[in-house]
């Protein structure tokens, strides 16, 4: 319908003598009584064709062809708005389209055709996950369904970082823990990781092999870490509904050289130096205060130059869009990588990097604490034990990435409309326990109705629910494109605020067959939306509660 409006606008605009065609934005009034879509573009225009904007969107109507099957009408409002109001007619060919069109429904082809990788997650292999990757996961994800379901061909990436001091660091780690229940006398080296897990890793390795290991070097101790801190990561993920598509390991840049021919590119473009024994990458170029360091003194990269070579990699793969999800404390990291790609011959904008605040768990307005095994943070896993993996994905969905999260487990464990995840699958579940009623009292009503069969919907109330409805496909577009999946939890909240309006002015039961058939399709299509729109942030739509 916007794209309908759009024309009717540029049309008409076309016709006035304007200097500058100007950008036509259009809104949904937040007052029903406002119509149904909004613009400005009257009042834009005042100042270049020096007139009243009221007079310069009379002149707009004049020339804008009003179609009754469409519009019901269109209105000039305070200082210049231009109002548009459907027609009924146009409301009942939308529903009958979200019929049709079935779990389909929200779907585009807005990115039909376009390969994007999602790299998120990526925690080091050297311990569970944590709350903090909470929220990098559950972003990916989302933001993956989003892309998917406004056409857009996805791989969700986890880059494996497999190399470099802090997986020496996890081998040594454990290699000690396992000579000290062997009995040996020795202490964890500087920075080692001393959480309960490194333990039971070792207290496996004992189980399994007594003394056998203990001439073995940190190299072995760090393979099996590796591998039972990955199976662990994996099941946590799965808990969650999150399913990688590639685990990209970082020691393969090494292994097929490309972190050298990076190193070896940014030298011939005289982009680093050596000094004071390390390789530096001449950042000050791309406006920074201090040159980066890419190789210390140790010979050891720092995380700069494996994270460019891993960029150029996914860059060469032919992806169209390389989505990062990083934490708050990349903020100064990220725009090295950029730089580099950019002097190597690269679009970087190709490259879109989504930053998240980081996370704190309340309770009562205070910060919590959960008891845990692990070391001194929360696992993931601990936080699905104590509130449930749905509402874990949701209380990290429902605010900006941008603005710090309060995940409050006093609310998450409540089970009743303050908790908002609740309130949704409630919703769901509520209109499905009253079409199971309505159906047994008048049928089934038909799965192609007619114009005709939808006309009864006349009731505010109806017509406002309807409208509603027909946003998902903008909303989930809207959501996608600015990379924040609460958009999307707004728009669904305001789908369950709608429907308990309608049934609280629409009574279903007690009424004529006509009027309550098509009131049930209207709730069942209102199910529809929520059940898509769960579907998408990775959450269960039960019909049962």
């Amino acid at each position: 319908m916007n794209s309908y409006i759009y024309n009717l606008l540029y049309k008409a605009l076309s016709e006035l003598d304007i200097p500058e065609m100007p950008e036509i934005q259009l809104e949904s009034p937040k007052i029903a009584e406002h119509g149904d879509v909004s613009t400005n573009v009257a009042m834009l225009l005042a100042k270049p064709l020096r007139q009243n904007p009221r007079a310069i969107a009379q002149q707009l109507l004049n020339d804008i062809p009003l179609d009754p099957q469409v519009l019901e009408a269109i209105e000039i409002a305070g200082p210049g708005f231009i109002n548009f109001r459907f027609a009924k007619e146009y409301v009942y060919q939308k529903l009958r389209a979200i019929i049709e069109e079935g779990l389909n429904f929200g779907k585009t082809e807005s990115k039909k055709g376009q390969r994007v990788q999602i790299e998120f997650v990526s925690a080091n292999p050297t311990g569970p996950l944590t709350v903090g990757h909470g929220r990098n996961a559950v972003l990916g994800d989302t933001i993956a369904r989003l892309m998917e379901w406004t056409g857009a061909s996805v791989d969700r990436e986890y880059y494996f970082n497999d190399a470099g001091r802090q997986m020496r660091v996890l081998g040594q780690s454990v290699q000690i823990r396992y000579q000290q229940l062997l009995g040996q006398t020795v202490e964890l080296p500087e920075g080692g990781y001393e959480g309960a897990y490194i333990i039971d890793i070792a207290k496996g390795l004992v189980e399994d092999y007594g003394d056998e290991w203990k001439r073995k070097d940190w190299e072995s101790f760090k393979k099996v870490a590796q591998e039972a801190i990955f199976i662990d990561i994996s099941h946590t993920l799965e808990r969650m509904n999150i399913h990688m598509d590639n685990f990209f390991n970082e020691f393969n840049l090494y292994e097929n050289g490309e972190i050298e021919e990076v190193l070896t590119a940014l030298k011939e473009k005289e982009l680093v130096y050596e000094a004071d024994g390390a390789t530096w990458f001449k950042t000050t170029d791309f406006g920074k205060e201090k040159d980066t360091v890419l190789v210390k003194s140790t010979g050891e990269p720092t995380y700069r130059l494996p994270d460019i070579a891993y960029h150029v990699n996914k860059l060469n793969r032919g992806y169209d869009e390389c989505i990062d999800v990083f934490g708050a404390d990349h903020i100064a990291t990220y725009p090295d990588i950029l730089s580099a790609l950019q002097s190597l011959g690269y679009d970087e904008k190709r490259i879109r990097v989504i930053v998240y605040q980081f996370v704190t768990l309340v309770k009562d307005g205070q910060p919590f604490k959960m008891s845990t095994r692990k070391s001194n943070f929360v696992t993931l896993d601990e936080l699905m034990d104590e509130v449930g993996p749905d509402v874990t994905r949701f209380f990290f969905l429902m605010r900006s990435p941008n603005t710090h999260l309060e995940f409050d487990i006093g609310q998450a464990k409540e089970a009743g409309e303050k908790n908002p995840v609740f309130y949704l699958q409630y919703a769901h579940a509520r209109i499905h326990s009253i079409l199971r009623k309505a159906e047994e009292e008048y049928g089934t009503p038909p799965k192609t109705p007619t114009l005709d069969q939808l006309k009864p919907l006349v009731h505010t109330s109806e017509l406002a629910l309807i409208k509603t409805l027909f946003k998902l496909p903008k909303a989930i577009e809207g959501a996608a494109n600015a990379f924040e999946p609460h958009r999307l939890i707004n728009y669904l909240n305001e789908v369950a605020t709608d429907f308990t309006s309608f049934y609280h002015d629409c009574r279903i039961m007690g009424v004529e067959r006509d009027y309550a058939q098509a009131r049930v399709l209207l709730a069942r299509q209102t199910a529809r939306v929520l059940y898509n729109g769960l579907g998408i942030l990775g959450i269960q739509a039960p019909e049962q509660m």
